[in-house]
């Protein structure tokens, strides 16, 4: 039997709904509070954004985003470099955490970041607290680089 397969497709107005669902999500909540003023988000497309949903042959599952942190307009990793790539995930359906699909998520992910020649670095920013996310993220070669208050969150 195959394993099954994730595919990443552009997130559209269409997925508002799903969107605001998993944000009410309490495993969702648990790893970000933020307001993804998803009304706003889904109609603007800027060059430097890419949101994805992650389908689970063909069943949304998940939300990611990557951007180029330098170039993100509202500056919230400060002022860095234009070589560093930035990635946001979680998986919205409790049913599919730790079967694997974040992992193929995260893989597919710094595969697009690193197939930009300009790109050499990725960043993340879970919550400090979430020691579960730190150990995701390890398994899958990133290194813990700081501490940093990001627009209020403790990353």
């Amino acid at each position: 039997m195959a394993e099954p397969k994730i595919t990443l497709r552009k997130a559209t107005p269409d997925d508002l709904a799903l969107l605001r669902h998993w944000d009410e999500q309490p495993h969702v909540k648990a790893a970000s509070d933020d307001d993804w003023e998803w009304e706003e988000s889904l109609h603007h497309d800027p060059e430097w954004r890419d949101q994805l949903i992650a389908e689970l042959d063909g069943r949304p599952i998940g939300f990611m985003q990557i951007i180029n942190a330098a170039r993100e307009e509202t500056h919230y990793w400060g002022e860095i470099s234009e070589d560093i790539a930035a990635i946001d995930i979680w998986i919205g359906e409790a049913d599919c955490l730790n079967k694997g699909y974040g992992t193929q998520m995260m893989r597919q992910a710094i595969a697009r970041c690193f197939a930009d020649p300009a790109i050499n670095t990725i960043y993340i920013d879970p919550l400090a607290k979430n020691k579960a996310a730190h150990r995701f993220y390890e398994r899958l070669g990133f290194q813990f680089m700081e501490e940093r208050n990001l627009h209020g969150d403790h990353c």
